[in-house]
C-alpha cells in the first residue's frame, strides 16, 4: 500500500502530541486526523496521507460501532476505527484497512 504525496496547502496549524487532534500511527510516521483528512509532516510542510488502492482487512470478526471501545476518526465521508495499529472502515460487508 502506497500513499500519495499530496501537499496540504495553507495548513497553518502545527500538529503535535498536544495539538488536540487524534494521532494515528501509520507505518514509520504519525498521521493527525483533522477536518476529515489525515495529515503528516513531511520536509517542512504537511501532506495529505491517504492510502491508494483497496485493501480488505481479512479475518476481522470484531464489529466496530459507536460503543465498541475503539477510538473513531472522521475520514472523508465515513468513520474509521483505530484498532491494533490500523484504521478500519466498513466497506461492502467487510472491513478495509486504511
Amino acid at each position: 500500500m502506497t500513499t500519495l504525496h499530496h501537499e496540504h496547502v495553507s495548513h497553518a496549524h502545527a500538529h503535535g502530541p498536544e495539538c488536540g487532534h487524534t494521532e494515528v500511527q501509520h507505518g514509520d510516521h504519525v498521521d493527525y486526523a483533522h477536518d476529515g483528512h489525515l495529515h503528516r509532516e513531511h520536509s517542512g510542510h504537511w501532506d495529505e496521507c491517504e492510502p491508494s488502492g483497496h485493501v480488505s482487512h481479512e479475518g476481522h470478526d470484531h464489529q466496530h460501532g459507536q460503543d465498541c471501545g475503539h477510538p473513531s476518526v472522521l475520514h472523508g465521508d465515513h468513520v474509521d476505527y483505530l484498532h491494533d495499529g490500523h484504521r478500519h472502515a466498513p466497506h461492502g460487508g467487510h472491513w478495509d484497512d486504511h
